[in-house]
């Protein structure tokens, strides 16, 4: 049984799916203490009991003490099944990190998966749809597997009520080496929103196109959508390159002006591009669980995240694998999983 003290690292949610997903790949039971000990609503929170229910319903597993707010979990795994499944996080709990928690543990199971899941699909702390569907999944594809995403549904915060749909074809996982992002192609962007007064996207799109001056002024788009699916409004932002494809995002909230919003995603995209590097913060953070459990893998990325160092931790610990961090002449971090 493999303790893990869940404040220590980035304390969050990720070392709950990452423990669970690397449960479910080898077999190793697992206890996680002191769940989310140092956040301001510790403990477990509506979308992580949805992701670790859905790890133990595709996984054949048993997990005590999975309740709201509960504080430590004992989680045993079974075998994975691949199948239809549906998951419901019922908030605006990120769709998207209830997929991380399955992709790789169905993308090994032998035959395909459809599965369909209900929450956030664009709010803070958490990847939007566009980021897995244009930038994490492409990767991945390269190492064997195909995986098709489709949104149905957007779901903002506070009220959620997304749909994403997921086709998995499995395949072993091969070593792939991630260094050069090639020449860049035209970027875009968008401002997606609904139920708000238009004129807040434009003010988010006119912050955005003054950090960015290099990019098309025609560049960045706005998108109404049914009036159903909101209030809320999410500004993406797209650089593709010849290997990769970076998506920066920013949410609306209460209190955060549109001009801070624009400003912040234009300015996480202008140091992206500078840096040279292939993957960009949170691909950094996606990509070490599936090259860890391909043997290994390489990647060039912007300044190391606490999420990226505790994933190394618990990878480490489930599978033996390590990762070395290092600099490289161009002052680009490498990651490397071996």
């Amino acid at each position: 049984m493999i303790t893990i003290d869940g404040s220590e690292g980035e304390g969050g949610g990720q070392v709950l799916r990452y423990a669970s997903a690397l449960s479910l790949l080898t077999g190793e039971p697992f206890t996680i203490e002191k769940i989310r000990a140092g956040r301001d609503q510790p403990g477990l929170m509506r979308q992580h009991m949805t992701a670790i229910e859905a790890a133990c319903a595709v996984g054949g597993a048993e997990c005590e003490g999975l309740e709201l707010g509960s504080s430590r979990i004992t989680f045993r795994p079974g075998s994975v099944q691949p199948g239809e499944y549906r998951f419901a996080v019922g908030t605006a709990g990120s769709t998207a990190l209830v997929l991380q928690t399955l992709l790789v543990p169905l993308a090994l199971a032998g035959v395909p998966s459809h599965l369909v899941i209900e929450g956030g699909t664009h709010a803070s702390m958490a990847p939007p749809f566009e980021f897995m569907a244009r930038c994490f999944l492409p990767v991945f594809e390269r190492m064997g597997p195909r995986v098709t995403a489709t949104i149905k549904r957007h779901g903002f915060f506070p009220r959620g009520g997304g749909r994403i749909e997921i086709e998995i074809e499995p395949s072993p996982l091969r070593r792939i080496e991630c260094h050069e992002r090639g020449q860049p192609l035209a970027q875009s962007g968008t401002v997606l929103f609904a139920s708000l007064d238009p004129g807040i996207a434009a003010r988010i799109r006119k912050a955005a196109m003054k950090v960015l001056p290099d990019w098309e002024p025609d560049s960045i788009t706005i998108r109404e959508l049914p009036a159903d699916q909101g209030p809320g409004i999410a500004m993406l932002l797209e650089a593709p390159f010849e290997h990769v494809t970076e998506v920066v995002s920013g949410f609306g909230k209460l209190g955060l002006s549109a001009e801070k919003i624009g400003v912040t995603a234009g300015k996480r995209m202008a140091g992206y591009e500078a840096s040279g590097a292939f993957a960009g913060p949170y691909l950094q953070d996606q990509l070490l669980l599936p090259m860890a459990i391909a043997g290994g893998g390489s990647f060039t990325s912007v300044k190391i995240s606490e999420h990226t160092r505790t994933a190394a931790a618990l990878i480490e610990r489930f599978t033996g694998r390590t990762t070395r961090f290092a600099q490289d002449e161009r002052g680009r971090q490498v990651v490397e999983i071996r």
